[in-house]
């Protein structure tokens, strides 16, 4: 009944976003263009090669995993039926998760992954799970966020201290805060 009453509730409220037709648009040159610049623009040492192909690689998996998670509603709702399991994969951590894997692939010498969580200190929002890219030797914060579940697999970017939506925290941190607040009270830790 519970599960009944969750999924009703996130389709009503999903239905107040804007639904995709289908799956999401495959990405664009122009796109895949755009974020190569951003990734170079890391500043001087970032590779123009490794730019444009973790750009390429990041739009086109993101396209891929949408697919591949069967994608076809707005994140929240999306998240609703990975919970219920009519659909396999494709909440936040797990884009993160399969994006960071697919790009550590590269070997990248002059750029650098990171995880981060946004969302883990506010109690009326759920956490949020990202992956960052940044060049080398900078940390996470001097870093462009690659979110492909915001949009439903249609790559978000945008450096990380001036995204609109998210005030972004290393993983490392969030997950140690709760693992300490898990052993207080003992409630389980989010990913």
């Amino acid at each position: 009944m519970l599960r009944l009453a969750l999924l009703l509730t996130t389709l009503l409220l999903g239905a107040c976003a804007p639904r995709p037709e289908g799956p999401p648009p495959a990405p664009t040159a122009a796109g895949i263009e755009a974020l190569t610049r951003g990734i170079a623009d890391l500043g001087p040492g970032v590779d123009p090669e490794e730019a444009a192909r973790a750009a390429r690689i990041a739009k086109e998996y993101s396209h891929s995993l949408a697919l591949a998670y069967g994608v076809t509603d707005p994140p929240l709702v999306h998240n609703t039926k990975v919970n219920l399991g009519l659909r396999p994969r494709g909440l936040c951590y797990q884009w993160a998760d399969d994006l960071q894997a697919r790009l550590a692939q590269e070997g990248f010498r002059t750029l650098t992954l990171h995880r981060a969580i946004a969302n883990a200190d506010n109690p009326f929002r759920i956490d949020h799970s990202t992956l960052i890219v940044s060049r080398t030797g900078d940390g996470y914060a001097e870093g462009l966020v690659l979110d492909p579940w915001r949009q439903g697999g249609v790559l978000f970017w945008a450096p990380v201290k001036s995204d609109p939506d998210y005030a972004w925290q290393p993983r490392e941190m969030v997950l140690a805060r709760k693992l300490t607040a898990k052993s207080v009270s003992g409630r389980a830790v989010p990913r």
